[in-house]
Order: C-alpha cells, then sequence, then structure tokens
C-alpha cells in the first residue's frame, strides 16, 4: 500500500524507527467526504545519540502536504511530554481506528496513558475546540456540511469525558450512538449521510434544531468543566523508563 511505503521511506530517508502510524482526520473520525485527504500521524524514535546532543533538535518531521496526502510525525520525547501533560491530541492518535503501522514498544506506551488521562484538561479541550468551530464557522446563511462535525465531535467527546471520565472514542459513530437522544442523532444521521456523499467544500443552510442542541449543550458543559476539582499531575517515573528502554 502506498501509506506503507511511504513510511519505510520516512524511515530510511530520516534515519528513525516509526513506532506509530495512524490515520487522525475526518477519515479516522468516520465522516470523510469522497474527496477528503489523508492525514497520516507518526510517532518516531532516532538513535540514543541523537538526544545527548548539546545543540537544539527538531522533535517534528513535516515530510507530505499536498491534495491527498499530509504527513507529519513527533519524535518519541516530545510525544512522552505531551502524554505527561494529558494533550488530547496524543491520546487521539493512540485512539485511531486506521493504524497503518505499530510496535511492541507503542504497546508499552499505549498502556502507559490511561495513567495521565486528566479529565478537566481533556474536557476543557474539547469543549474549547467545539465552542471555537462554532463561533468560526456558524455566522453566515450557510454552513459547510463538514463544520456541523467539526463542532459536534468535540462536543460529544466533552460529554463523553464528562459521564465516562475516561478516554473518548474517535468514532464520531460511537460518540454519537452514546451521547445523542433518538430525536437528535435522526438529525445528525441524516446530515451524515449527506456529508459523506458530498465534497469537502459542500454547504447548507442552517439546521435549527441542531444548532439549538449546540448552543444548549455549551452552555451546559461551560458549567460542568468549571465545576471539576483540579487534578494532581502523575509523575514522570514510568515515562522516563518507557523513554530510555525505547532508544537504548
Amino acid at each position: 500500500m502506498e501509506l506503507q511505503e511511504k513510511i519505510k521511506e520516512i524511515e530510511e530517508r530520516e534515519n528513525i524507527r516509526v513506532l506509530h502510524a495512524v490515520e487522525s482526520g475526518s477519515r479516522a473520525w468516520g465522516f470523510e467526504s469522497p474527496d477528503s485527504d489523508f492525514d497520516v500521524r507518526f510517532i518516531y524514535a532516532r538513535p540514543k545519540e541523537f538526544y545527548l546532543r548539546l545543540d537544539k533538535t527538531r522533535d517534528v518531521i513535516e515530510w507530505q502536504l499536498d491534495e491527498v496526502l499530509d504527513i507529519n510525525g513527533w519524535d518519541l520525547q516530545k510525544t512522552l511530554r505531551l502524554i505527561h501533560s494529558s494533550n488530547p491530541t496524543i491520546f487521539e492518535w493512540n485512539n485511531s481506528p486506521i493504524i497503518y503501522k505499530t510496535t511492541p514498544e507503542w504497546a508499552y506506551i499505549k498502556a502507559e496513558m490511561p495513567n495521565y488521562f486528566s479529565i478537566k484538561s481533556g474536557s476543557y479541550h474539547y469543549y474549547s475546540t467545539s465552542v471555537s468551530n462554532y463561533k468560526t464557522h456558524f455566522k453566515g446563511e450557510t454552513v459547510k456540511l463538514k463544520k456541523y462535525f467539526y463542532v459536534l465531535r468535540p462536543l460529544l467527546a466533552c460529554k463523553w469525558i464528562l459521564d465516562k471520565k475516561t478516554i473518548p472514542p474517535m468514532l464520531f459513530s460511537k460518540l454519537a450512538d452514546t451521547e445523542l437522544n433518538s430525536e437528535i442523532k435522526r438529525v445528525v444521521d441524516n446530515l451524515l449521510s449527506l456529508k459523506m456523499q458530498t465534497s469537502e467544500i459542500g454547504e447548507s443552510k442552517h439546521i435549527e434544531k441542531l444548532d439549538k442542541y449546540i448552543e444548549q449543550n455549551l452552555d451546559k458543559l461551560k458549567v460542568e468543566i468549571e465545576s471539576l476539582p483540579t487534578e494532581h499531575k502523575a509523575n514522570w517515573d514510568d515515562l522516563n523508563k518507557l523513554f530510555l528502554n525505547i532508544i537504548i
């Protein structure tokens, strides 16, 4: 497959080991359009000498960006630091249902990740993403179909975290099945069917019932998040051990 060949090419040219490579965008969320590109994200490790240098080194690889492929990766050290800070993006990559490559080393990291998940910062991240997309893309008389899902998916992920106190799934369908009532789900299912048959730039008039649902829930979620207690961060010990075991 082309994407797996791309990963091998990156490993050879950059002198790295790709530990985990996944789809991260609308294809992984389950609401891609016919002309959606591939958003490939990967975690990589370099030889141990790279991490012992005094000069500053880059911790990302931006490999390709065109109409079909969007490929970039994060260094292992950067990744473990983001896990420690409960960065939602890395938790999403870990939960992607579309995996292009994985390794035993990543399995060890994956097993540790739930210990670093923050309910408060995770829910706030998704809430903020939903609010930002709503304020930015819902001003006109029409809305791009995909923007409804760019608002709904983080909104439902936030609800999942607050309801279940766990890392939310990446698939929109699972979030919708769990968090939407039957009336709103029918509206969303119809919109999803239309979106997946329409180009990335496809638009729709505002769906009043759905706009109202979004506004009401964003107001409720803000209050819930603000009432959450502050959490104590986990220590670095287990992540430090993982890092050393992988690079040595």
